[in-house]
């Protein structure tokens, strides 16, 4: 199994959500201390929908990938909605079958959405 897969790769390279958003409502954080990763997701709310969403990291292929598919798939979706997604389906999004051993790193950036009250 090659975990740097076409899609894995394509979302490293060229994040669509890579950067800084100014016009913010909720802003969290996650840090993966077995691979060194950190984190840092803004969210911009209106009519309590994601209108915008950036992020800001440093990390591996995967996390980095990961998080930018995730952004992806939650924009235009209700913080309930959000609230709802589990492990499978960001796991499913990625369209890759991560090694248990960098599950963490795939898994981040919901951990991190999973803080937002």
């Amino acid at each position: 199994m090659n975990i740097y897969h076409e899609n894995i790769l394509e979302h490293y390279k060229n994040p669509n959500n890579s950067g800084n958003l100014t016009n913010f409502n909720i802003k969290c954080h996650a840090h993966n201390p077995s691979c060194g990763d950190e984190l840092e997701i803004k969210l911009e709310l209106e009519k309590n929908k994601i209108k915008d969403a950036k992020f800001q990291a440093k990390g591996c292929a995967i996390s980095i990938a990961s998080t930018d598919i995730l952004l992806d798939h939650i924009k235009n979706k209700s913080l309930n909605e959000i609230k709802r997604l589990n492990d499978k389906n960001l796991l499913k999004l990625l369209e890759v079958e991560i090694n248990p051993a960098r599950m963490n790193c795939a898994l981040l950036a919901l951990n991190a959405l999973r803080k937002i009250k």
